[in-house]
């Protein structure tokens, strides 16, 4: 069984303003950096195989932190990317609650397709392994969505450097 840690980053200034990040890189807050470090400490003991990283600049900053104990390689990938909010990135929320959401959002069905490829690559390239992956709240979200055959809407909200565990 692979076992898959799947971690949302830190906070970040752009979750403090209330703004959309999308597919933006994002910049941790010191109160990030510490939910980093004591999600270092509660998962120090932990053996992991890998660790996967979004290529997201917020989620690669978290995924160092959480790596000082067991200095392994961070591979960095495209598929833990967040959702791509097209126009409605760098806005803030409250402003387009609203709104229409824009053609160039990626589409639902996309991020659940991207979230399969993501479960299917964990299961064929790390079988049997414990897993560490750092992604972003509303994707890990549709991951995990994919994983328990549900919508968005039935997985809980993560909060920053929150972990959930899920068994391929």
């Amino acid at each position: 069984m692979t076992t898959l840690y799947l971690v949302r980053h830190g906070e970040t200034e752009d979750n403090v303003n209330q703004i959309l990040q999308g597919q933006t890189d994002g910049k941790l807050t010191t109160k990030g950096i510490e939910q980093a470090k004591e999600l270092r400490d509660k998962l120090a003991n932990n053996h992991f195989d890998a660790i996967l990283s979004s290529d997201l600049q917020r989620a690669v900053d978290t995924a160092m932190i959480l790596n000082e104990p067991h200095h392994l390689n961070i591979e960095q990938t495209k598929l833990l990317r967040e959702r791509y909010w097209g126009d409605f990135t760098g806005r803030f929320i409250p402003d387009i609650q609203e709104e229409k959401v824009p053609d160039n959002v990626e589409p639902i069905d996309e991020m659940f397709s991207r979230a399969m490829n993501f479960l299917t690559f964990i299961k064929t390239t790390y079988r049997d392994q414990n897993v560490l992956a750092i992604g972003h709240g509303l994707f890990n979200r549709c991951i995990q969505a994919a994983y328990h055959k549900k919508t968005i809407r039935d997985i809980p909200r993560m909060v920053n450097a929150e972990v959930r565990i899920l068994e391929l």
